[in-house]
């Protein structure tokens, strides 16, 4: 089930970005097989959820036969999916000339922190140095304290995985046109600044200042940001429209103080962000909670992993499942009639050697031969 059931696509093994594109990938049914090494880093076994929904076998990539084990498993697949360095792929005999020309409709996806080309496109690099490069994380912080590291939600998923998916698919629907494959370029330098399009508009119209906590949304303003509560737990409030602000004053008692009437002065947010902070400091979290959830106030309590599945929204929309005990986050986003299912548990290196290779077009003969050579 799922929009994307009948896609196929290779992926070479990789960490973080990739995993998480193919989660997303076989979340929306597509079948992934994934080609392993035989020791992976990192989380294994139920807790690999960026792993779930594949099968997996693993091929020696330095033997001949191996890279020719994953060309032939290249002509059946629609996509093939890497995140190795610039030149890796080629040096390995399975860059994108080679497996496009064993199979012209692939769709050959890349995804790397400085992109394929450029002067840092061969160096080392994580979440955090890619970002930092496109102005994303100088925006992200307090006034006069070093820049927040945002998880490695920005550069990694946002800028990659997601970014990587979003190109396999617009790939696969002009493949429909033009019957040819092309190769995808994903950097995270990239994505990380595409996610800061609206903020370099604003900046671009002299709307936005170049420093953090300078801006409306960025933790200036008292009426966008997070605010301290009487139990040491926080609530976050975003009642921006003029409306929603004055629903905000009603429910703090301070629909009557003269100071907030001029919403949009700057000069008064650190003082007006003093008051409301002295105010919210009087409630516990959870009685805030029940004073302006569900309000247009804008508002919610901020959780903590241990919380935000057993909150009731996304209790009653199923945002989060259990499998085997481990929490996860639910396939997303939901469809009306092409309706995914939670794929299946993460597979073992190696797991689905004979069965998946059988489903890819090797015969029983060849899968043993494979299998005598240590091959796979």
């Amino acid at each position: 089930m799922g929009p994307l059931e009948g896609i196929r696509i290779l992926e070479i093994a990789g960490i973080g970005p990739g995993p998480f594109c193919g989660m997303m990938l076989a979340d929306m049914g597509a079948e992934i097989l994934r080609v392993d090494k035989k020791n992976i880093p990192g989380l294994s076994g139920k807790f690999d959820v960026l792993g779930r929904g594949r099968r997996s076998v693993t091929v020696d990539l330095k033997k001949p036969e191996g890279v020719e084990a994953v060309l032939r498993l290249a002509e059946r697949a629609d996509v093939l999916m890497e995140g190795y360095r610039p030149g890796v792929m080629e040096r390995l005999g399975l860059g994108p000339e080679v497996c496009r020309a064993r199979n012209p409709r692939l769709v050959y996806a890349r995804m790397t922190g400085w992109g394929q080309y450029g002067p840092l496109a061969h160096a080392a690099g994580h979440d955090m140095n890619y970002i930092a490069i496109s102005g994303a994380l100088h925006a992200i912080g307090r006034a006069g304290e070093r820049p927040v590291p945002p998880i490695n939600l920005v550069g990694d998923f946002g800028g990659g995985g997601l970014l990587q998916a979003y190109g396999i698919v617009c790939a696969l629907l002009e493949r429909q046109r033009s019957g040819q494959g092309q190769v995808i370029d994903t950097a995270m330098t990239d994505g990380a600044a595409l996610l800061m399009t609206m903020m370099y508009g604003f900046k671009a119209a002299g709307m936005w200042k170049d420093s953090p906590e300078s801006n409306l949304l960025d933790g200036a303003a008292h009426f966008y940001d997070t605010y301290a509560c009487k139990d040491g737990r926080h609530i976050a409030i975003g009642s921006i429209e003029p409306q929603f602000y004055a629903l905000l004053l009603e429910k703090t008692g301070l629909k009557d103080d003269p100071e907030f009437r001029n919403q949009m002065n700057q000069r008064q947010w650190p003082a007006l962000k003093a008051k409301l902070q002295a105010v919210f400091l009087t409630r516990t979290r959870d009685e805030w909670t029940e004073i302006m959830e569900g309000t247009d106030v804008c508002f919610g309590p901020v959780l903590s992993m241990e919380e935000a599945p057993r909150h009731p929204h996304n209790a009653a929309r199923q945002t989060f499942v259990t499998r085997d005990g481990v929490v996860q986050p639910a396939p997303a986003p939901r469809f009306s009639r092409t309706v995914p299912e939670l794929p299946g548990e993460p597979p073992k290196a190696g797991q689905h050697n004979e069965e998946a290779l059988a489903d890819w077009g090797f015969t029983a003969a060849e899968i043993a031969g494979l299998k005598e050579r240590k091959v796979v």
